[in-house]
């Protein structure tokens, strides 16, 4: 009987002991075997493997995935104009040195995220302080971002940590600081709308005056243009009148005495005071221009 009971107890003991030597590595998982706080592999392929029973050789498992760090309440920080603005922020990472990272936690989650919290928060401050409210929330928040990133991937190599994302949810002004700045923020669209309105009105005056001088100028060459063409049409005409004064001046007469009555008596409510003797009436006299020019004969 007793070696009945012996022989269980051995059979017990052998398959814990056997137990204790397989284990089994999940795909989402890093598998760090260590002895008295020393690493001795990190297994990053998933399947069943052996070690030596404990207290020689134990496992821990850390995790692969993407993780979250979410801080509970948006932190305090001072900008570059001294005005107190609250940040809330979430930081991806994910565990890249298995070895390093038990290292510095001995696998321990909680401390790495206390690290982590403490890694960004140097970041979010050194980045912030160098920028104006401004510049955070709106005008470059992509740009303190991708600097949060870069400055804590840097310090998260030491702790074998990557950094895959920092984003800022949520940029808000102290309450007691409110009123002040939506009042700048009033004052500064004034600004710039007035600003804008002022110029617009300078460039209105530049267009309109350089409209009056281009007006200007095609007014004068077109006088000058006119004049040159009625210059050229005078000299034409007395050209024409000089050669018909030439061949028969006594017809000459008579066409300019014609044009003379016709500017004269074109309205008929024109009254002239003229002797009917003068020289003016002297082809009204007679039955033609014969009659005319034998009167003038005479």
């Amino acid at each position: 009987m007793n070696r009945i009971v012996a022989a269980l107890i051995a059979g017990f003991i052998a398959i814990m002991l056997l137990s204790s030597t397989v284990f089994v590595v999940d795909a989402r998982k890093y598998a760090v075997v260590f002895a008295l706080g020393e690493v001795k592999d990190v297994i990053n392929e998933p399947g069943l493997y052996f070690k030596l029973p404990p207290p020689f050789q134990n496992v821990m498992y850390l995790d692969k995935r993407i993780l979250t760090l979410d801080t509970p309440e948006p932190e305090r920080f001072i900008t570059a104009e001294k005005k107190n603005i609250l940040v809330d922020a979430f930081v991806k990472w994910r565990i890249t040195n298995p070895k390093t990272y038990f290292r510095s936690f001995g696998g321990d989650e909680n401390r790495a995220r206390d690290r982590m919290s403490q890694i960004v928060k140097a970041a979010l401050n050194d980045e912030i302080t160098k920028r104006t409210v401004r510049e955070v929330i709106s005008g470059q928040r992509g740009k303190v971002m991708e600097a949060i990133k870069a400055k804590a991937a840097a310090e998260a190599v030491a702790i074998g940590v990557g950094i895959v994302d920092v984003r800022l949810k949520r940029v808000d002004y102290v309450e007691q600081i409110n009123n002040s700045v939506y009042e700048r923020m009033k004052s500064e669209r004034v600004r710039v709308a007035n600003e804008l309105r002022s110029t617009g009105s300078a460039d209105s005056e530049k267009i309109r005056a350089d409209a009056d001088k281009q007006r200007t100028v095609i007014m004068a060459e077109a006088y000058r243009e006119a004049e040159k063409l009625r210059g050229e049409g005078d000299a034409k005409a007395s050209q024409i009148y000089a050669e018909a004064f030439g061949r028969n001046p006594e017809f000459y007469k008579f066409y300019r005495s014609l044009e003379a009555y016709r500017a004269t008596f074109k309205d008929k409510g024109d009254v002239m005071v003229i002797d009917s003797s003068s020289e003016f009436f002297k082809y009204f006299k007679g039955n033609g221009p014969g009659a005319a020019a034998g009167g003038a004969k005479k």
